[in-house]
C-alpha cells in the first residue's frame, strides 16, 4: 500500500467514526488535516484493541502486538497494517515523540481491567494518558512556538476527558467502569450502585455539578493555548474547545441528567462551531498587528 492510500483510508476511518473530532479537523491545512487524519486513526484502532468482546487476556495481546507493531514502522518505515505508514510519516513529519502515542496505549491498557481512581490525582494520571498525551501530539502537528503549550495541551486534554466522563458516568458505570474518585462519591453520599438507574439521588446531582465545575476550571486553564500555538492549530483548537464546552454547558443547562439519554450535540451545531471558529481565527490574523 502505498503512503497516499494509507492516509486516505485513515482519512475514511475518521470521517466515519469521528464524531465530534473529525468536524474540528475541516479547519485545518490539507497537510495537517492528514495529519490529524492519522492520528486519530491510530487512537481509534487502540481503543477498538482494548474495547472489543475478545477476552481481556487476548485483548491485552492485540494491544502489546500493536505497540510493537508501531515500534517496527518507526525503525523501518514500512508495515503490512494499512494505517501505520501514514502514522510512522506523521510522527516523522511533525517530530512527534513516539512515546506519546506508546502512553495512549497504556492508558487503555488500564481499562483492561476494573478502574480503581480513588483520587482525583489519580483521575488527573488516566486522563494525561488517554487525553493529556493525545493533546500533546496534537501541537505537534499544529505548531507551537512557546514551550508553555506543554503542560496547557495536558489541560486540554483533561478538560475534555472530564467532560466525556460526566456525560458517559452510567454509561461507564454500567461497564464496571467509574471514573470518578472514590474520595469524591464519599464526600457526596454518593454509592456505585447509585450511578446505574435512570432517576438518580440528588447527591448524585450535586456530584456532578461538582466535577462540571473541575472541568470548567481546566477550560479556563487552556485559554493561554491560544496563544502559544501556531496560527493554523488555533482554529482547530478553537472548534475542539467550542464543541466539548458546548458539551458541557448542554449537561449543565440539563441538570446533569446524562441518565435518560445520551447527551450529544447535532451535527448541525458542529459545523457552525466550525465556521465560527475559521471566522473568528482569519479576522484576527487579518488585524494582527504587523512585525
Amino acid at each position: 500500500m502505498s503512503l497516499a492510500e494509507s492516509y486516505q483510508r485513515c482519512e475514511t476511518l475518521a470521517r466515519q467514526t469521528g464524531k465530534n473530532f473529525f468536524y474540528s479537523f475541516l479547519t485545518l491545512p490539507r497537510d495537517r488535516f492528514q495529519a490529524m487524519c492519522a492520528l486519530y486513526a491510530f487512537m481509534r484502532v487502540t481503543d477498538d484493541l482494548a474495547d472489543s468482546d475478545a477476552p481481556v487476556e487476548d485483548r491485552a495481546a492485540a494491544l502489546r502486538a500493536w505497540r510493537m507493531q508501531l515500534a517496527e514502522v518507526c525503525a523501518t518505515g514500512e508495515s503490512a497494517h494499512p494505517l501505520l505508514p501514514a502514522v510512522a510519516d506523521m510522527l516523522r513529519r511533525y517530530q512527534v515523540p513516539v512515546n506519546y502515542l506508546t502512553d495512549v496505549i497504556t492508558g487503555v491498557e488500564m481499562d483492561l481491567h476494573p478502574v480503581a481512581i480513588e483520587t482525583f490525582a489519580d483521575l488527573e494520571r488516566y486522563c494525561y494518558h488517554v487525553a493529556g498525551a493525545v493533546g500533546l501530539a496534537c501541537i505537534h502537528v499544529w505548531g507551537f512556538h512557546d514551550e508553555r503549550a506543554i503542560p496547557t495541551a495536558i489541560d486540554c486534554g483533561t478538560a475534555l476527558q472530564l467532560t466525556n466522563i460526566v456525560r458517559d458516568v452510567r454509561e461507564d458505570a454500567r461497564s464496571g467502569r467509574i471514573y470518578l474518585p472514590a474520595e469524591d462519591l464519599r464526600q457526596f453520599g454518593v454509592q456505585p450502585a447509585d450511578l446505574l438507574g435512570t432517576r438518580p439521588p440528588p447527591a448524585v446531582v450535586e456530584l456532578l455539578r461538582f466535577e462540571s465545575s473541575r472541568a470548567r476550571d481546566y477550560y479556563r486553564r487552556l485559554q493561554p493555548l491560544f496563544e502559544y500555538v501556531d496560527p493554523p492549530g488555533r482554529p482547530i483548537l478553537d472548534t475542539m474547545v467550542s464543541i466539548y464546552g458546548g458539551l458541557l454547558s448542554e449537561i449543565e443547562r440539563r441538570q446533569y441528567d446524562v441518565f435518560t439519554r445520551r447527551i450529544e450535540l447535532g451535527k448541525a451545531r458542529k459545523l457552525l462551531s466550525v465556521a465560527q471558529s475559521l471566522v473568528r481565527h482569519k479576522w484576527r490574523m487579518l488585524f494582527a498587528p504587523a512585525g
